[in-house]
């Protein structure tokens, strides 16, 4: 079960998610062919650094490996967790901007896959569905469902349109730390009982593959990339579970 949170402790994490919509609607602008993936980085760290905020990624240490940048940014076949560099976006190119921010000890995340220039119709197809999956399992998040509600309604949209959900990656619930109980994947598993309860906040995030839901990690040992090269697309809102529809937190 995930903590339920005051309302000073929901203020707090709704404070750090605004920050978080402002910065994915600031970063659109910037999205464009030439651009590189390390300049896109200063621009995330600067608006964060600017709202009084810390970039919460930047650091952030699995197996003693830290991350270096304060955005994950994600191209085409890389999932997510994208170490940006000197990289540049081209024409056609899908980039997903994964952002988490931290502020007065509590923290946002949240994520969006955006298009570069013009983009092959499968690509958008891909983007328009992996979007509406969220808020397919938005519509299941509210006090008393299981978590299962949201995956499954996930994972049906997905797969209802030919595309396939990422098992190794999986939302969560937000708060004092930046990965809370509970977990929760894009798909179906009997063995989930997890339960929503009013006054917990979590991050809803699904990450869609054009083709095998199979995925490898690269050397870096952050980035995840489909195993059969097929592009990927990632969007994200951290959200507050009410007695009816959820709050997203992560809007401007």
């Amino acid at each position: 079960m995930g903590v339920v949170k005051t309302i000073s402790e929901i203020n707090s994490i709704r404070e750090s998610c605004r920050i978080v919509a402002g910065v994915l609607s600031h970063i659109e602008k910037f999205i464009k062919p030439g651009i590189t993936t390390l300049e896109l980085d200063t621009i995330v760290e600067d608006y964060i650094m600017s709202k009084d905020a810390i970039p919460a990624f930047k650091g952030y240490t699995v197996n003693n490996n830290a991350f270096p940048a304060s955005a994950c940014i994600s191209i085409n076949e890389e999932i997510v967790h994208g170490i940006p560099g000197p990289r540049k976006l081209i024409e056609g190119d899908i980039v997903s901007v994964d952002v988490g921010v931290k502020k007065n000890g509590y923290y946002g995340d949240g994520a969006k896959t955006f298009p570069v220039g013009n983009i092959s119709d499968g690509k958008r197809k891909l983007l328009q569905i992996t979007e509406e999956s969220l808020y397919k399992g938005l519509e299941n998040a509210s006090d008393g469902k299981f978590v299962n509600d949201v995956s499954l309604a996930v994972q049906q949209h997905v797969q209802s349109n030919g595309f396939s959900v990422v098992r190794e990656l999986v939302g969560h619930g937000i708060g004092k730390k930046l990965h809370e109980e509970p977990p929760i994947p894009n798909y179906y598993y009997s063995g989930n009982r997890y339960r929503f309860k009013a006054g917990m906040t979590v991050a809803i995030e699904p990450m869609v593959n054009y083709g095998t839901y199979k995925v490898r990690v690269l050397d870096d040992k952050w980035t995840y990339v489909t195993q059969d090269g097929e592009p990927s697309a990632h969007f994200e809102h951290s959200i507050l579970i009410t007695k009816d529809k959820p709050e997203i937190l992560t809007v401007e």
